[in-house]
């Protein structure tokens, strides 16, 4: 039974690395499957060194530890599964694709994070209603100390693939990673602490383990109201409709444009606004200047544009 599930996790495994590696796929999508597959992996080997270290040492925390690093390989699986489902191509029912399952995944990892937070806060309370201070053997110290310096390069490494992607939940899945490195902390911090001042700072791991938990709740509470504003539409960026405006002028003239509005399906980003042009001008040349806008944005910007045209007796400038 093992051996049939061990075999059954390397074809999926062997499955996605082939995904990843079509020269056909996106360049956004194989990075994103790329950096869950290693999670996963390298996860999976700290949980077994985590695990193996608490029972040695008889810490039941660094155990409790362990679980919580495995939890981290199920959000990368959900990773997977949200990176895949968003690949799939538009079908008549949904013509933009399923590209907001990106969104969908993103709010899934960021409860995720909300409840390992609580969860923090509610241990560091216990410890200090209860005195309670850190107390692990040198294996375990090793090993979390490893352990933290992993867990961050695998967090760099997300947020990396998040610059380069766009993709909100690579920035759950390197929070979840830090939130692992940093639950971590308060425990050497206050075992060194404790080493060399005694009792006195027995509620320094308590304090540090309540920052932890707040700096978590923050970070779940950023990528909640990201992943909720791309599914409900967004402002478009400032930036952005700067660069739009001074690319019409650029190439097309002094056209006012405005109501500007933007809805993201995940790599596909639907942009609509209105432009004034001359009254006087007919129906098919304000189609055309339309249309030669929309295929030049959608080359510049990457956007998927529908203009909305509006008449005015003369071109009025932007102020």
């Amino acid at each position: 039974m093992v051996a049939v599930f061990f075999a059954k996790l390397r074809k999926f495994f062997v499955s996605l690395q082939k995904i990843a590696m079509q020269p056909n796929s996106q360049d956004s999508a194989r990075k994103g499957i790329r950096q869950a597959i290693v999670s996963v992996l390298v996860n999976t080997a700290l949980f077994a060194l985590k695990f193996w270290a608490g029972v040695v040492s008889g810490s039941v925390a660094l155990i409790a530890d362990a679980w919580h690093t495995l939890s981290d390989s199920v959000t990368s699986l959900i990773v997977i599964a949200g990176i895949k489902l968003s690949r799939k191509k538009p079908t008549a029912s949904h013509p933009f694709g399923y590209g907001r399952w990106e969104q969908i995944t993103a709010l899934v990892c960021g409860f995720i994070l909300a409840v390992v937070a609580y969860e923090f806060f509610m241990d560091a309370i216990d410890r200090l209603k209860n005195d309670k201070a850190a107390d692990f053997g040198l294996i375990a110290i090793m090993v979390t100390a490893f352990s933290i310096l992993v867990k961050e390069c695998l967090a760099q490494y997300a947020f990396w693939v998040y610059r380069k992607t766009g993709f909100v939940t690579m920035k759950a899945e390197g929070w979840h990673h830090r939130s692992d490195a940093l639950s971590s902390i308060p425990v050497l911090i206050g075992i060194f602490i404790a080493r060399m001042f005694g009792e006195t700072f027995w509620w320094m791991d308590g304090v540090l383990g309540i920052i932890v938990a707040l700096s978590l709740a923050w970070a779940s509470y950023e990528i909640i109201k990201s992943a909720i504003g791309k599914l409900l539409g967004e402002q478009i960026s400032t930036e952005l409709e700067s660069e739009i405006k001074a690319h019409i002028r650029e190439h097309f003239g002094d056209y006012y444009t405005h109501h500007y509005h933007i809805h993201s399906y995940g790599d596909v980003r639907e942009l609509t606004f209105h432009l004034h042009v001359d009254g006087n001008e007919t129906v098919e040349e304000s189609h055309q200047l339309a249309t030669k806008i929309e295929h030049s944005l959608k080359s510049r910007f990457y956007l998927e544009c529908t203009i909305h045209i509006e008449p005015m007796a003369d071109k009025t400038s932007e102020s």
